[in-house]
């Protein structure tokens, strides 16, 4: 499928979709604990749903329902499954599968699309074996074997992503020892701060020393638990950014700025820019303004760079990008493909090894390709609104992956957005 995207300002309201981060992290959790868990508004899409395939071929017994899963947890008991366990695009699924099935007591086979068998695990894959399971994989990368039990004990893990630390706290717990895990650095700590929240309303004990250092007890269990999944901040950049184009003004509803995720700081950068932010009762409204260059430190929010990239190609000046190198190791390198895909639409930008500097200017229509990537799709859409033709985005279908409404929701707010299947060669 692919998008054609026609100039419009963009005014109107929406509701942020589900967290993709916590609901996953509720789906595996579920998996884990004794008893059945119930998960009220998970983000239905293609993420969300590889987290459920791959709990259910560990053992889970797994129910959905509108606006509504249902888990029978495993107690800790991990089923080696005959057949692979796909985890299908989703980057953390594959991760936290990994851990899960070091868990068990037999070989479990883990395997994803295109994009995410070129993603990088073997750090993952060290800190494992350094537990006691026996993993092999294709040079660091999935398809991977893992077969447990893995114990626990003590490792030092890398920080580039911080998937792999969250998928070791959530299932060290359950190990049959104690385990003390050495971060030397470590990226997008909001994540694992939103791992450890979950950790301390589970009752899981564990200690902390900043980043730097965490000890986990073994031989704990989680409990069955029903818990609400809150709007994703994340989608809502998206939405965000739209409004703080001049002209613009949206109002995204469930959001709650009390939650753990990262991706909240994205209004504070779109303030730094010269939008207006207004935080209501029951949502917080962007309305454009005279946009300026800055420069934005993005390490804790990887997820934003292809929306602010975007944003920034129509602000007065430079805007710099920078420490978030992580972003390259996403579901694409997303660092080259927003400089690529943006060049294509007439922006001047230009690629550093840890981000980007973008200078604004005027957009152009183009033919751009999303690289299977939901966040380009996402962020090459709300810049096309101001080219000054129509912009095709090819492979657009892979919004599905977290935001399946999206083309819906930017319509509403008044955006000229055409789908069209495409041709099969």
């Amino acid at each position: 499928m692919k998008f054609i995207v026609g100039q419009a300002p963009l005014k109107g309201a929406i509701t942020a979709p589900a967290s993709k981060s916590h609901t996953i992290r509720a789906v595996f959790i579920a998996a884990l604990a004794e008893g059945r868990s119930v998960i009220l508004n998970p983000l239905d899409s293609a993420d969300g749903r590889s987290s459920l395939c791959a709990v259910a071929s560990i053992g889970a017994d797994v129910d959905m329902a509108p606006d509504k899963w249902t888990i029978d947890g495993v107690g800790g008991h991990i089923h080696a499954p005959a057949c692979p366990v796909d985890v299908g695009n989703s980057g953390t699924t594959a991760n936290f599968a990994l851990s899960m099935a070091a868990l068990g007591m037999a070989p479990i086979y883990l395997t994803g699309d295109a994009q995410t068998l070129a993603r990088p695990v073997a750090p993952l894959l060290n800190v494992l074996t350094a537990f006691g399971a026996r993993v092999a994989s294709n040079e660091g990368r999935l398809p991977a074997r893992v077969e447990g039990p893995m114990d626990g004990g003590s490792a030092k893990v890398d920080g580039s992503t911080s998937q792999y630390l969250s998928s070791l706290l959530i299932h060290l717990p359950l190990a049959p020892r104690d385990s003390e895990l050495t971060v030397p650095f470590l990226n997008e700590k909001p994540y694992a701060d939103m791992t450890l929240r979950w950790l301390e309303e589970m009752g899981i004990e564990h200690e902390r020393e900043d980043y730097r250092l965490f000890r986990i007890r073994g031989r704990q269990s989680y409990p069955c638990f029903t818990r609400r999944v809150p709007g994703d901040f994340s989608s809502a950049t998206f939405f965000a950014c739209m409004g703080a184009m001049p002209g613009n003004s949206v109002s995204i509803r469930g959001l709650d700025f009390a939650d753990s995720q990262g991706d909240k700081a994205v209004f504070g950068y779109l303030e730094a820019m010269g939008a207006s932010v207004t935080y209501g009762m029951e949502d917080v409204t962007v309305t454009g303004g005279e946009l300026k260059g800055v420069t934005l430190d993005l390490n804790a929010t990887p997820d934003a760079l292809p929306a602010i990239a975007a944003l920034a190609a129509m602000a007065q000046g430079v805007t710099e990008i920078i420490n978030v190198p992580q972003a390259r190791i996403k579901e694409t390198d997303r660092i080259a493909v927003m400089a690529q895909e943006l060049a294509k639409m007439g922006v001047d930008i230009e690629e550093r090894a840890d981000g980007l500097v973008i200078r604004g200017g005027k957009i152009r229509g183009a033919v751009v390709e999303s690289h299977g990537d939901h966040r380009v799709v996402m962020s090459l859409a709300l810049a096309a609104s101001r080219a000054d033709g129509p912009v095709t985005i090819h492979a657009a279908e892979a919004v599905d992956i977290t935001f399946p409404n999206f083309a819906e929701l930017y319509r509403q707010c008044g955006g000229l957005l055409e789908t069209v299947e495409e041709e099969n060669l």
